[in-house]
């Protein structure tokens, strides 16, 4: 049986590939939309996502790349990075990504997109992101991650205490 594809997962592989990275492209039954969901399909922790989140940030699309255990604090976030971020429609998602919610990667998008890698992802030696459809995801790491994305390791939540 040959392995499914799409255009938005095609862009995927050859994106990692131009990073030179082998495209490990993992293709579930169902739909993954959750942290949680592709965490249980994976047996791995929720932490061991990293969740694709576009934003705008003055306008601008910005993409987080958070660890599925986190939420994004954008008021905070806004302010660390000097500007207002808001969640981006479904229009801004697919035009600067060239994929659709649920299923964003970190990578194959139709040009560059600022973009901040969370650094709790640093805290595991794999984590899986989507791979630009909803049932599929890649395995990389923290390290990788910045580099393929050209992303800022930042903090997506403020200090608690």
């Amino acid at each position: 049986m040959t392995a499914p594809t799409h255009p938005a997962v095609d862009r995927v592989a050859a994106a990692l590939s131009a990073q030179g990275v082998e495209p490990s492209i993992r293709w579930f039954d169902d739909a993954v939309t959750t942290a949680q969901l592709a965490a249980d399909a994976l047996g791995i922790e929720v932490g061991q996502i990293a969740n694709s989140l576009v934003f705008t940030i003055d306008d601008e699309p910005i993409l987080v790349l958070t660890s599925g255990a986190h939420r994004v604090d954008t008021a905070w976030l806004g302010e660390a990075l000097g500007g207002t971020i808001r969640r981006a429609s479904k229009e801004t998602v697919k035009a600067a990504t060239g994929q659709v919610i649920g299923g964003v990667a970190p990578v194959g998008h139709p040009a560059p997109v600022r973009t901040v890698v969370d650094v709790h992802l640093a805290e595991y030696p794999v984590v899986w992101a989507a791979a630009g459809h909803a049932r599929t995801v890649f395995p990389t790491t923290f390290e990788e991650l910045v580099r393929i994305t050209g992303g800022t390791p930042h903090a997506v939540e403020a200090p608690r205490g």
